[in-house]
């Protein structure tokens, strides 16, 4: 059975959808953009400091569910310019330990809120 799941560590959802979904054995990010929870912007911030701000929103989306990075099985990363993805891997990089997960990286033509990076995930839940 579908369930929704929501934290305020995370921004809240800015659409007609959920910060996550879970079957009961898998969970489901929305794409996360550089927003803050508290609702600030970092659309003109580096490529890095906006990947880190999607990946804190991940995280707390996984946290809320008392799970952490490790359980994150793919993650698919959206770039306003893929000339951006070296800088991007470097901070995805730090987030993850020796076993990342699979991951896809693709040039977008625009993104939501004209932010350079946008990152969705599905993770497993620990049963």
């Amino acid at each position: 059975m579908k369930r929704t799941i929501s934290t305020d560590d995370a921004p809240e959802a800015v659409g007609a959808y959920s910060q996550a979904t879970t079957d009961g054995s898998t969970l489901y990010t929305a794409g996360q953009i550089p927003l803050t929870p508290d609702g600030e912007l970092l659309d003109g911030a580096s490529i890095a400091k906006q990947t880190a701000q999607a990946l804190d929103n991940v995280v707390a989306i996984l946290e809320s569910e008392d799970l952490d990075a490790s359980a994150i099985l793919k993650t698919t990363v959206y770039l306003a310019d893929i000339d951006d993805f070296q800088e991007m891997n470097e901070t995805y990089s730090t987030y993850f330990d020796a076993e990342p997960p699979a991951r896809s990286a693709v040039e977008a033509g625009a993104l939501p809120k004209g932010v350079d990076v946008e990152i969705e995930a599905v993770a497993i839940l620990e049963p």
